[in-house]
């Protein structure tokens, strides 16, 4: 496997896989993540304090107080090289709401003129595929998914916006997401999804996680608006669009 190693500082590397990217290169990065969780937890790896993943890298952090840099880089390395046969996500599929009407879908006329489709086309095409969870950032909870249908495949907005409100969901090159708080953005809005995605009680702060599947369930806005007030008042758990558990 062709990897590049980068170098930040005495404390941290990243692995690069260049010639990968998408669903393969998030799937790439999730297995050597495994492995090298394996290896910590076998006392093979001291001093790793943290690892950051990417799509298509991973950054490792050390305590340079108890490891030896040279050796924990050489050794990730070459299990970064190392072949896989198949790389197995959680198995864990939420099937999320989404209204892709009115003002909760902002750009969808926009992009079903560029793409020569109907808006009921856009819609079917971006709510029939099961995504992949590639990776956690931008915010806390954003979650990438991809990949999206080759039709809808368009840039960021030249200008974007300043406000996009919690829960818009939103397309750019191939990926697709749930911005988790509202903030500036400049992905092409199609619809907006009531479930909260980040909250600091939770076991775990983030709803999705890499290596999670994904589906959109289109809603109209009278289902939208009450399931966002049964999530308000907590009539609804985030945790019951988690049609399935995936492997144990």
């Amino acid at each position: 496997m062709d990897i590049r190693v980068l170098t930040l500082g005495d404390s941290a590397f990243t692995i690069e896989f260049p010639s990968l990217k998408g669903a393969l290169g998030a799937r790439r990065v999730r297995a050597l993540r495994a492995r090298v969780q394996q290896e910590v937890d076998l006392g093979k790896l001291l001093g790793v304090l943290d690892v950051i993943s990417a799509s298509r890298s991973l950054t490792v952090c050390l305590d340079p107080q108890k490891s030896d840099y040279e050796l924990v880089r050489d050794l990730i390395a070459d299990l970064a090289r190392e072949p896989v046969s198949e790389v197995k996500d959680e198995g864990q599929l939420w099937s999320l709401p989404a209204c892709y009407q009115g003002e909760y879908a902002p750009d969808l006329e926009e992009v079903a003129q560029r793409s020569g489709l109907s808006v009921k086309e856009v819609i079917e095409l971006h709510s029939s595929v099961t995504y992949d969870v590639f990776l956690i950032g931008f915010l806390p909870g954003f979650a990438f998914l991809g990949e999206i249908d080759k039709k809808l495949r368009f840039p960021r907005r030249t200008s974007p916006r300043v406000r996009v409100p919690a829960g818009s969901v939103g397309i750019a090159n191939e990926q697709t997401a749930v911005y988790p708080w509202e903030s500036p953005g400049g992905w092409h809005l199609l619809a907006r999804c009531p479930v909260p995605f980040f909250n600091t009680a939770w076991e775990q702060p983030s709803l999705l996680s890499p290596g999670v599947l994904v589906r959109f369930d289109p809603i109209s806005i009278v289902e939208y608006e009450k399931l966002q007030r049964d999530l308000s008042s907590g009539a609804v758990s985030p945790q019951s669009f988690l049609v399935d558990q995936g492997r144990d």
